[in-house]
């Protein structure tokens, strides 16, 4: 065991931005279909310097084919520093990896080939739910006292989703997180105000809702999830509900503000059902301090595009136009820039916050799917697009 912390894990944001840049980078490559293929991890040249920039120079292949591989993290992390249970003897070598088809959860090393990564353990879907009492694992996080998940459902597959503990050392599952959860039932991420003992957690839906992709009732009847949940680290319990309204459905990607002084953060909606709009809302703690109630309120709002009503698919038709369906969103480390990936009509836009409650944007690449040369909002029946929302109106899966 080193005696030194791991030279990636740093005190503060701003050490972190000094650090050397990653040379490479992991991302999953899920299966489609019963091809033959499995799932797998890829493994990409980051380093601008090299003559294989950007190009694929590894990959590993799961056993199988069926896990719909998600938002996998490392077994430890900078929140090994942390004052309340620091630990900073751990290492970051390993990925776990969750699959919400399967529920599976593969742990991967790859501290002896960083461009190979061995498969050292697979937790198979009987103790997952054995042992946690859910199904679909989603998102994983390093935490200061452990390996933190989240999960969408219930061995049912109906609700609660939840939180569970993995030991961080043997990767062994320790059960659910919740003590007292409150009003709390569908999942989706989570992450965490460390210096204010406080968990948040967003929504999407139980496995039934999502497993055979969007269904289109559910989603015109406000039924996936359109709340925050705000928790008590320490103790595990349920404090504050937030809700944004049922029209505002799929409350998904959290991002707090790294500085751990500060008490906001962002969160991506998916889409409005009132005008197919994406937004972006803004949690945050009134008053300041410890002792304050959280509160969200909307900060951004991105419109949908006009569109053609002949091209577009039934369910769009009668808005004629194009939803943005914002998908995912990151926060520099210095909380100064928001970027927002609009996986609808293809935008990936980039918003400085540095005022968190009256963002601007300055800048937009992409979108062009559904604009003329000239710059008008036009539709193109080759844009890629045109398929993917066709695949929403019939209910099957579009987001991942």
């Amino acid at each position: 065991m080193s005696l030194m912390p791991d030279p990636t894990f740093y005190p503060s944001p701003r050490m972190a931005m000094q650090a050397a840049p990653e040379r490479i980078a992991y991302v999953s490559l899920l299966n489609v279909g019963k091809n033959g293929k499995r799932d797998a991890m890829g493994v990409i040249d980051v380093d601008p310097r090299s003559s294989t920039y950007g190009q694929f120079v590894g990959q590993v292949d799961f056993p199988h084919d069926d896990n719909e591989l998600h938002h996998f993290g490392w077994n430890a992390c900078s929140a090994c520093l942390c004052p309340q249970n620091p630990h900073p003897h751990m290492e970051r070598r390993y990925l776990i990896v969750p699959g919400i088809g399967s529920s599976r959860i593969h742990v991967l090393d790859t501290k002896a080939d960083p461009h190979r990564p061995k498969i050292v353990k697979v937790i198979e879907p009987e103790e997952f739910i054995k042992k946690t009492g859910y199904t679909s694992p989603h998102t994983i996080h390093c935490g200061p006292d452990g390996i933190y998940g989240s999960a969408l459902g219930s061995a049912s597959g109906d609700g609660p989703g939840g939180i569970f503990l993995m030991d961080a050392n043997t990767f062994e599952l320790k059960g659910p997180w919740e003590k007292e959860r409150g009003p709390q039932n569908l999942a989706y991420d989570f992450w965490w105000h460390l210096g204010h003992d406080t968990m948040i957690t967003s929504e999407w839906g139980t496995p039934n809702m999502v497993k055979d992709g969007l269904n289109p009732e559910l989603l015109l009847a406000g039924k996936y999830g359109h709340k925050l949940h705000i928790w008590d680290l320490d103790k595990r319990r349920h404090l504050q509900e937030l809700d944004l309204g049922a029209e505002q459905q799929m409350v998904l990607e959290l991002r707090p503000a790294h500085d751990p002084n500060k008490t906001f953060g962002f969160v991506g909606v998916v889409v409005s059902l009132k005008d197919l709009s994406s937004s972006i809302w803004m949690w945050y703690r009134e008053n300041g301090g410890k002792t304050g109630k959280w509160a969200v309120r909307k900060v951004i709002e991105i419109p949908a595009e006009p569109a053609d009503p002949e091209t577009l698919p039934p369910l769009l038709k009668g808005f004629k136009a194009v939803p943005p369906l914002v998908s995912d969103i990151n926060l520099s480390l210095d909380d100064r820039f928001l970027y927002v990936s609009c996986w609808g009509t293809g935008e990936f836009i980039q918003y400085d916050v540095s005022d968190p409650a009256s963002p601007s944007s300055e800048e937009a690449q992409g979108g062009s799917q559904w604009r003329s040369t000239d710059g008008r909002n036009q539709p193109r029946r080759e844009a890629r697009v045109l398929y993917q929302l066709a695949l929403l109106s019939m209910g099957r899966s579009v987001l991942s």
